[in-house]
């Protein structure tokens, strides 16, 4: 079995621990022919024993989390995290689309653990405390990944497309998405707000890796998309 392998749609690739597995629109993983893709975006490489993550990019960042959600971080152009997980999935937006994919170590140096009163898809996280409408926008972000299922690619709907699935004005939808944003950030969640505090243009993008790789909505939180919808509980 290889120490390291990745899953992206289905087809699974094996990095040496001897060279550098590049991973963008051109290299050893090509994941799409997109224009807002780097030809290569992201490095797998193992050295002093560690295998490494790195975003090689120059514009574009990732978020990385285990598959249990209880560790997620943001990698910013230039920066590297060691892979430790026996299962690291890695999200990222370029352009319209965000793509995932997952990496699989046979000797996993940390495992995570859940604790069975643990609730996937708490409305909850730390002080943060979501309404229904709040966490219904969520999932109509998320919708096409929720659906999806497994690795691969999707496309995030415009706050116009999300706020017609939830039947509310777009005047609605973009004061709630204001709202969300606001609350993660103030919990310490990065890449929702751009220069002088101000709220990213990409932040529906963020918005939906964040929620997605922290487990705040999963596909059994479908159904609010129909029970929230024309409401405003705000």
């Amino acid at each position: 079995m290889a120490e390291l392998t990745i899953d992206f749609c289905g087809e699974w690739y094996e990095p040496s621990p001897d060279g550098v597995f590049s991973i963008g629109r051109e290299g050893d993983l090509e994941v799409d022919d997109n224009p807002y893709l780097h030809r290569k975006f992201l490095e797998v490489s193992k050295y002093d024993g560690i295998w490494w993550l790195s975003n090689a990019g120059t514009m574009l960042s990732a978020t990385i989390a285990d598959a249990a959600g209880g560790m997620q971080a943001w990698m910013a152009p230039g920066a590297r995290i060691p892979l430790v997980f026996s299962q690291t999935n890695v999200i990222f937006t370029a352009g319209p689309t965000t793509y995932e994919f997952s990496v699989h170590l046979a000797a996993p140096s940390f495992q995570s653990l859940s604790r069975e009163e643990d609730s996937a898809g708490s409305t909850t996280i730390g002080p943060v405390v979501f309404t229904e409408s709040q966490k219904a926008l969520i999932v109509a972000l998320a919708e096409p990944m929720l659906r999806r299922g497994g690795t691969g690619f999707s496309a995030i709907p415009s706050s116009a497309q999300a706020a017609k699935r939830l039947g509310w004005p777009l005047t609605t939808f973009n004061r709630k998405l204001d709202n969300v944003c606001d609350k993660l950030d103030r919990v310490g969640v990065v890449g929702l707000r751009g220069g002088g505090g101000k709220l990213a243009t990409n932040r529906r993008a963020r918005l939906v890796e964040h929620a997605v790789t922290s487990h705040l909505v999963i596909p059994d939180d479908l159904p609010l998309l129909d029970t929230q919808r024309g409401t405003d509980d705000e």
